[in-house]
């Protein structure tokens, strides 16, 4: 019954996790329409590859037993972000696509030394599967730390306009199942890392209800930010639409990435 359970909730990560890894199509849709990446910023999607690359390595049945589940979401999620960092790196002006070069580099380089040396140095079983484990985890809580910033604006503005309920519902419920995938399968790398997303969720979700009825603040918020920056060759009316619609997308594109698992 432990095996059936255990299975069940592994799946529902898989659902949860993939919905959150294709939430920023809308993004990447608006870069190729405009061919451009404007100001958001190919970073996260690095750092989120690399987390889905050791995550996807460390459940593979070689590496740790029982956590096939943990392998084929995150191998999904490897090819999904690598067509997000692609496109950045086909759209981004010339300065900022260098710089996100060198930090693809970065991610091949870690991602192969640990996939080296777990194969090469170290034999097969707790060894192998505790240094892949500690690597994949140190990069899940990195990655499921990213949603404070957004919270820092929910409660800044007292508004919800940039943390969307269901993005914030499906954080928990990825979280929480992989957390409790973890827990039956006495796996610490798995259930560690998530139980930040679980709390995270809860936190997200909390603050939802708290502000969802205010807007107010929202907009004032914006218009002294927007009366700061300048936006040379536009009119005053397109600088507002300009700098609000970038600031939305570049909120949603910080708020979507890193669930991972």
């Amino acid at each position: 019954m432990k095996i059936t359970v255990h299975s069940v909730f592994g799946i529902f990560g898989n659902f949860t996790a993939l919905f959150l890894f294709l939430a920023p199509i809308i993004t990447f849709k608006r870069i190729i329409r405009h061919k451009g990446t404007e100001k958001f910023s190919g970073v996260p999607y690095m750092m989120t590859l690399l987390n889905c690359l050791l995550s996807a390595w460390y459940g593979l049945p070689f590496v740790s037993p029982n956590n096939l589940l943990v392998s084929t979401i995150n191998g999904t999620g490897s090819a999904i972000e690598l067509i997000y960092v692609t496109i950045f790196l086909i759209y981004a002006p010339k300065r900022e696509k260098a710089k996100l070069f060198g930090i693809f580099l970065f991610v091949v380089l870690v991602f192969s030394t640990v996939a080296l040396v777990s194969l090469l140095a170290l034999e097969a079983g707790n060894t192998r599967a505790v240094f892949c484990g500690f690597a994949a985890s140190i990069f899940s809580i990195i990655m499921y730390a990213s949603p404070l910033l957004i919270m820092k604006t929910v409660i800044k503005t007292k508004s919800v306009e940039f943390m969307p309920f269901f993005l914030s519902l499906f954080v928990f419920l990825c979280g929480t199942s992989w957390f409790v995938f973890g827990l039956l399968g006495r796996d610490p790398f798995v259930a560690v890392p998530n139980s930040f997303g679980c709390v995270l969720g809860v936190a997200q979700l909390i603050l939802y209800f708290i502000y969802k009825d205010n807007k107010g603040t929202t907009v004032t918020v914006k218009r002294i930010d927007i009366e700061s920056v300048e936006i040379k060759g536009l009119p005053k009316e397109n600088k507002d639409q300009s700098q609000s619609n970038v600031s939305h997308d570049q909120a949603q594109a910080d708020r979507l990435e890193h669930v991972v698992v």
